[in-house]
């Protein structure tokens, strides 16, 4: 709860940092901008958020841990590339929100990593290895919900060939993530080698570096969220559990980019779109996997209690122990 709490109140001071931008440096044109952001919000049918990822609905903590993991991942390197701007007011907002957005990573990763852990300890526990049987988060339903939010956050990164990424990176208002390794920081003669289709097929093809500025984005994160992934298989083998997750194609259900029109499977093989609809309740999360979580999501809130689906932390917060009263409940 304490995490929960954290999270959305330096979310909002996201936005409305933000919207002080817009308010102290662009005019009438800013304050108005400032208004709409204000107004929307996330799965409204009228004043919806942009991006889609923040308009999927998150009722759970498998879906709130999923969403710190794998969104707010995408925060942190669209965060560090607006650190590299020109616009010294953006770059300096920008520092200071990277490092309470390292705390939502944390919160993702290690919440995950929790819930792997405990379905392991219930997968060796039960007879036949039934982790729902147990009162558990089975590990189809965590690998759907990976591919579920790890795929709508690559969607966040825009489009892999982009002309507005090469003016951004251009004029000086964007760079990319850890700038400072690059030996060529103008990025005018090179290419970027990218999987393409055409005719049916997937081919490859040499797009101008600055155009696939968002693509150079993207990599950063995906080789991030690898990562992740090997310690959570680290999890999965110090506990004595033979099944391993995966991060699904970065082409796997798409809906920006040069994938977005085609259908892949999550190995990233071009199929047909009723190919895809036939597997889709295989591949990611589905209202009835929804309704599963909320039926076992049932709250602990004596202090050092943890709920069936969990394992407990390996430490707490800010040196306190496991079981100090973060937050309190009042009737």
């Amino acid at each position: 709860m304490r995490n929960l709490f954290q999270v959305n109140v330096e979310e909002g001071r996201h936005l409305w940092a933000m919207v002080y931008l817009l308010h102290k440096y662009f005019g009438r044109d800013g304050r108005d901008e400032a208004d709409m952001l204000l107004e929307r919000r996330s799965g409204d049918p009228d004043k919806p958020r942009i991006l889609g990822a923040f308009n999927q609905p998150c009722d759970h903590w498998l879906s709130f841990f999923a969403f710190t993991m794998f969104t707010d991942r995408d925060g942190k390197y669209q965060l560090a590339a607006l650190a590299q701007s020109g616009f010294d007011p953006l770059a300096r907002t920008t520092e200071f929100m990277l490092t309470e957005e390292a705390h939502h990573l944390f919160v993702g990763e290690t919440g995950m990593d929790r819930i792997v852990k405990r379905s392991a300890e219930l997968q060796r526990l039960d007879p036949n290895g039934d982790v729902r049987n147990q009162g558990g988060i089975d590990f189809d339903l965590i690998q759907r919900t990976i591919n579920y939010w790890y795929t709508y956050s690559l969607d966040l990164f825009g489009g892999e060939i982009s002309s507005n990424a090469a003016d951004f990176f251009a004029t000086g208002l964007k760079g990319r993530y850890r700038e400072d390794k690059y030996e060529e920081h103008r990025a005018l003669g090179g290419t970027y080698r990218l999987p393409v289709v055409e005719d049916g097929r997937l081919t490859e093809r040499d797009v101008p570096l600055r155009n696939a500025m968002n693509e150079v984005l993207r990599d950063a994160y995906v080789h991030d969220c690898e990562r992740a992934l090997r310690k959570w298989n680290r999890t999965l083998e110090e506990a004595g559990s033979p099944t391993r997750l995966s991060l699904p194609s970065r082409r796997f259900h798409r809906h920006q980019g040069i994938y977005a029109d085609h259908a892949f499977d999550p190995s990233g093989n071009l199929i047909g779109k009723d190919e895809f609809e036939k597997h889709r309740s295989e591949w990611l999360l589905t209202p009835n996997d929804n309704d599963y979580l909320l039926s076992i999501m049932k709250p602990a809130h004596e202090p050092g209690k943890f709920a069936n689906w969990i394992a407990p932390p390996t430490r707490g917060i800010e040196g306190q122990p496991i079981d100090f009263e973060y937050v309190q409940m009042r009737d």
